[in-house]
């Protein structure tokens, strides 16, 4: 059987991630399990796995502390796994780095699906990036070889879920784009007509740069359209 690459779970309910593990395993994944948070760092260090599935609530220390500070050194992705009722640990996940999350109770062929396109996305990562090395926008700035971001001449920290939205969104500014390009081009899926995250990143990305989340100027939803940075508000 083909290796498709190697797989970290981190998920502290013992009989999920033992049937987790198998489906990985029989779609051609090394899968190793850990079942505590404060044990992550290490085993990321020892395994270098090509990408993380983290789950929340974790003894030992939560997944959002753990993804924080794997993202000091981590640049694979790493999905989230929360309950449907844990919004804000969506949000918060996504602003420290996580590239994705799934929703519990897990469906095997969606995270099968949320998987692979993580690892799409990460294995190229920048095609734009490879045309122009800067992007500007009126006061903002991207270097999209060190994925600095500069608005106003002072650095603005992102996580890489955010640069890659404001990197779609700034090479088209000026230009409505589609909710189902934004996920193609920043999560290499198709929206499946449930997944906030875009909304989430949007919303991040509008408290930092001062943009009223009320009445936005710099980062428009565009109703029944998509979303439209706005070239003239920067």
């Amino acid at each position: 059987m083909d290796n498709y690459g190697t797989i970290l779970l981190v998920e502290d309910d013992a009989s999920l991630a033992q049937w987790v593990a198998e489906y990985l395993t029989e779609q051609g994944y090394t899968t190793h399990v850990c079942h505590r948070g404060d044990e992550v760092v290490s085993q990321v260090k020892t395994l270098n796995p090509n990408i993380v599935l983290l789950d929340i609530m974790l003894p030992g220390q939560d997944g959002i502390s753990v993804c924080r500070e794997l993202r000091s050194f981590y640049n694979a992705p790493i999905i989230m796994l929360t309950a449907r009722d844990e919004e804000m640990d969506e949000v918060i996940g996504l602003e420290v780095g996580a590239s994705d999350y799934i929703m519990k109770p897990v469906r095997p062929r969606a995270l099968l699906a949320r998987i692979k396109a993580a690892l799409r996305q990460s294995s190229e990562p920048n095609k734009l990036e490879k045309v122009e090395s800067t992007i500007s926008v009126g006061s903002l700035n991207i270097n999209t070889e060190s994925r600095n971001v500069k608005f106003n001449g002072q650095d603005v920290n992102i996580s890489s879920a955010e640069y890659l939205l404001l990197h779609y969104l700034a090479s088209n500014a000026g230009q409505v784009v589609s909710r189902d390009a934004v996920f193609k081009a920043t999560k290499g899926r198709e929206y499946d007509g449930l997944d906030r995250s875009v909304d989430v990143l949007i919303s991040a990305l509008r408290k930092k740069f001062s943009d009223d989340p009320q009445n936005p100027k710099k980062i428009k939803t565009i109703w029944g359209r998509g979303y439209l940075l706005v070239s003239t508000a920067w």
